[in-house]
């Protein structure tokens, strides 16, 4: 089975952008299967194309900007990226794009990718907590997370 590498994305201080470090910090302290790896990216993505070589599948935890109330949960693909540029994770999004790229030119292969999101009420304001949107939304969308990773893994 190939790897499931799980990416929580995001400035945790800068309010809701940290919502995926968040929750990949959550989700690291339960079981999973050897074949899935959970890391707190932070906000580095640009230079991220090393940890795709044995990967299958990567799933990205992070904030996405599409215009919802805050605190609704999106289930995209890369794409839903690609096609609607007006979604954007984050400033991450297009460093993993350019990351997936040249994961390709140099291995040879890609992983598939895969983003369980938020949309923040507030991405810009110097704090470590979440707003009371995101706070409020965070049980689904660790819930969505794990649900995803137990899909792709083959556990559900």
């Amino acid at each position: 089975m190939p790897e499931i590498l799980v990416l929580g994305v995001g400035n945790v201080l800068l309010t809701d952008d940290g919502v995926g470090v968040h929750a990949v910090r959550e989700l690291v302290r339960e079981s999973w299967p050897d074949t899935v790896t959970l890391l707190d990216a932070g906000t580095f993505t640009q230079d991220a194309f090393y940890l795709f070589k044995t990967c299958g599948t990567l799933l990205v935890l992070d904030s996405v900007r599409a215009g919802g109330r805050p605190g609704t949960l999106y289930r995209l693909t890369e794409g839903h990226l690609v096609q609607k540029r007006s979604l954007r994770l984050s400033i991450h999004d297009i460093d993993l794009l350019d990351s997936l790229r040249m994961a390709e030119h140099m291995y040879g292969a890609r992983p598939e990718m895969l983003i369980v999101g938020m949309e923040p009420a507030n991405h810009t304001t110097w704090s470590m907590e979440l707003s009371p949107a995101a706070r409020s939304a965070f049980p689904g969308f660790v819930e969505l997370a794990r649900r995803e990773i137990r899909r792709i893994s083959g556990m559900a």
